[in-house]
């Protein structure tokens, strides 16, 4: 998870890098920057009315060119940045797709119970004309979509009832806007009632109605008085100019924030005393200006700060933002940072879109259940200061210069998707060329076969199936169903079996395995008494038997698959048949190595052979009976000592287990300080 959060963090520096190349290359071919303000004079009349539709300024009663430039300067400064993306935008020949209304709940959904934006509904009676025909409806829902305004159709014919409920005889136009100035306040619905069936002048009707929720000032003793009162709101901004009206976008952002942020319009046409303006620090007209508990702040200074919808709503987000806008911005960075599996991931090209799908599914429930607890501890009141001071940094922070270029280079690459996304992927292919360097370096193993991948997936998946508690373990976990179906068919025979894990006796091999040894402690008369030569041959004959017992171990692991499916027929006698193996072993090697000679009562163990990790004793629990001179040894995790034979024919019979302690076989213990000889046998 670190090592994505880190490319990622990576991908947004080498953005943020991009952007400000892109920005000097513009400066090297033109000579100029984002930020530089235009001279309206320089523009052609088609650029200034351009710019009146993207502010929501209308310019139907003006015929010159003069009257436009005029308008276009009281409603604020323009930048060459704003300049580009409103040609662009016009430029842009995208149809913007209008909602039809299927029915009363549809339309109560939708239009009645939002509570944070305007809807432009068009009613069309039974069996009659739409009020707007289909052109001037096109070019009506292309020109408020710039505005947030969503539109739609109701055709009556789909619900009578509901139409003649609400009076709606003839075909009109219904305007939706919030009735309060709280969040999630009531709507109420206007209906237009001019005579005029022009794009411009239902716009001009729309504005006004979204204008009119907005705190105008006409004179200097209201702003004063405005100015220095405390109420609910934390943060306001201002707008002074010498305008009839707010332009639409400013009316727009004023419903988008409703409850958050607090508009107000300042009417300075007619002023004659603009001394208290100097004095709160505004001296230019038109001024956008910010008054937050922190300060003021001026709108319009800082790179991206353009007067239009789109990059006031990004600022005013940033100071202040909803729970929705937190809970957006954090489902985008962990998206981004699961995709990132795509490529870290190595191999099979099934492969990785198995882990990428299996990272998506558990970075967005983690996100989801992350969330749960903190909408629960918002609704608290004992977190209000908490929630104060976390937006005081935040608009401590996002009134840097640093924040206006993050602002920026969003609105920037949410304009151009696809470079974000080339980005985005030639970032991922060098992070998958690196990783796949790295691990070349390393000689680390990758199926990049899809078949083989899909083999081993399968394996792993039977075996966690078939037997869930071996497949937590750490060893390999071998199929079996290859090598023999019927040992399918049979646990499919008897369903109990299916909890019995089936555990690989690998491990077997690598049990510590050793020789016992004696010490003699007879006299020197009896030492005389032996045959040197007998002496000599029970040494070679040792050495001997060392090795035959190691072939014998050897042998028993390849029969240990048999020894399981004798299991089913041998049942609870696997320990006799253990103990008469080990006894006729026993046996023989007394009459080959040793005659008659009895070593039980003339020697000693030799303990410094003895592993430091084994409990020392003289008789195997299997077999009942005591270790002699020279056989081979074996030992458990748990301490515990077996003859080799007996306890590799006890784990063979499926029983992984100490039959001492019933400890695992396969599980490492915490070795065990080194013991003295107890005479009392195990149990």
């Amino acid at each position: 998870m670190w090592l994505k959060l880190f490319f990622l963090l990576l991908y947004f520096l080498v953005l943020f890098v991009l952007a400000r190349f892109f920005e000097a290359i513009v400066w090297y071919e033109t000579g100029i920057f984002a930020t530089q303000l235009v001279d309206p004079v320089a523009l052609s009349f088609k650029k200034l009315k351009t710019i009146l539709e993207c502010r929501g300024l209308g310019y139907s009663g003006l015929p010159e060119k003069k009257d436009v430039r005029e308008l276009v300067e009281k409603s604020g400064d323009l930048m060459e940045g704003e300049l580009y993306s409103a040609l662009k935008e016009e430029e842009a020949s995208e149809s913007v797709s209008s909602t039809n209304f299927s029915g009363e709940m549809h339309f109560y959904e939708l239009v009645e119970d939002t509570k944070d934006g305007i809807w432009l509904v068009q009613v069309i009676a039974n069996d009659r004309s739409p009020l707007v025909g289909k052109i001037h409806w096109e070019k009506m829902v292309k020109k408020v979509s710039r505005f947030g305004i969503r539109t739609g159709t109701f055709n009556c014919s789909s619900d009578p009832r509901y139409c003649k409920r609400r009076g709606w005889v003839r075909s009109t136009l219904i305007m939706s806007v919030p009735q309060t100035s709280t969040s999630k306040g009531k709507v109420m619905l206007k209906e237009y009632s001019g005579r005029k069936i022009e794009v411009e002048h239902i716009f001009k009707w729309i504005t006004a109605h979204a204008a009119s929720r907005i705190k105008t000032i006409y004179n200097a003793e209201h702003l004063k008085e405005e100015w220095n009162k405390s109420d609910q709101y934390w943060v306001k901004i201002y707008l002074f100019a010498k305008l009839d009206q707010p332009p639409a976008f400013f009316s727009a952002l004023s419903i988008k924030f409703t409850g958050r942020v607090e508009f107000i319009f300042v009417n300075v046409e007619n002023w004659d005393n603009k001394s208290y303006m100097t004095d709160i620090g505004v001296c230019n007209m038109p001024s956008y200006i910010l008054r937050t508990p922190e300060g003021i702040y001026r709108y319009g200074n800082h790179t991206g700060e353009f007067i239009s919808l789109q990059a006031m709503d990004s600022f005013l987000r940033s100071l202040q933002p909803e729970v929705n806008d937190l809970f957006v911005l954090s489902l985008v960075l962990v998206n981004l940072m699961a995709w990132m599996d795509l490529f870290i991931t190595q191999g099979a090209t099934i492969k990785r879109f198995v882990v990428l799908i299996s990272t998506l599914g558990t970075y967005n429930s983690l996100l989801i259940i992350s969330w749960l607890p903190v909408l629960g501890f918002l609704q608290l009141p004992y977190l209000d200061s908490f929630y104060e001071y976390s937006l005081k940094l935040l608009r401590y922070s996002n009134t840097t210069t640093l924040a206006s270029w993050v602002r920026a280079d969003w609105m920037f690459y949410s304009s151009h998707p696809a470079l974000f996304l080339s980005t985005y992927l030639g970032h991922g292919l060098l992070i998958d060329y690196f990783e796949k360097k790295r691990r070349r370096n390393n000689n680390a193993e990758v199926n990049a076969n899809n078949l083989e991948w899909l083999s081993s997936l399968w394996d792993w998946y039977t075996s966690y199936l078939f037997h869930p508690i071996a497949s937590s373990q750490n060893f390999p976990v071998e199929s079996d169903w290859d090598e023999d179906p019927d040992l399918f068919l049979e646990r499919l025979a008897f369903p109990d079996l299916w909890l019995h894990p089936l555990i690989p006796t690998d491990y077997i091999k690598n049990l510590p395995m050793w020789q016992f040894k004696c010490v003699g402690v007879q006299s020197e008369e009896e030492m005389s008494e032996g045959s040197h030569d007998i002496e000599n041959d029970s040494d070679i004959e040792s050495t001997d038997t060392f090795n035959s017992e190691k072939e014998v171990f050897e042998d028993n692991q390849s029969v240990v698959h048999s020894s399981l499916e004798r299991g089913s027929h041998c049942g609870t006698e696997a320990c006799s048949c253990a103990n008469k193996y080990c006894q006729s072993s026993l046996y023989e090697r007394k009459g080959r190595s040793y005659g008659s000679y009895n070593t039980n009562e003339d020697m000693e163990p030799d303990w410094l052979t003895w592993p430091a990790d084994m409990l020392q004793c003289t008789e195997c629990v299997v077999c009942l009976e005591n270790f002699e001179n020279g056989c081979l040894l074996m030992g458990l995790p748990c301490g515990h000592v077996f003859h080799q034979n007996c306890i590799a024919m006890w784990l063979a019979g499926g029983r992984h287990c100490c039959p001492v302690c019933r400890w695992p076989s396969y599980k490492k213990k915490q070795p065990y300080a080194h013991q003295p000889l107890s005479n009392d046998v195990p149990s």
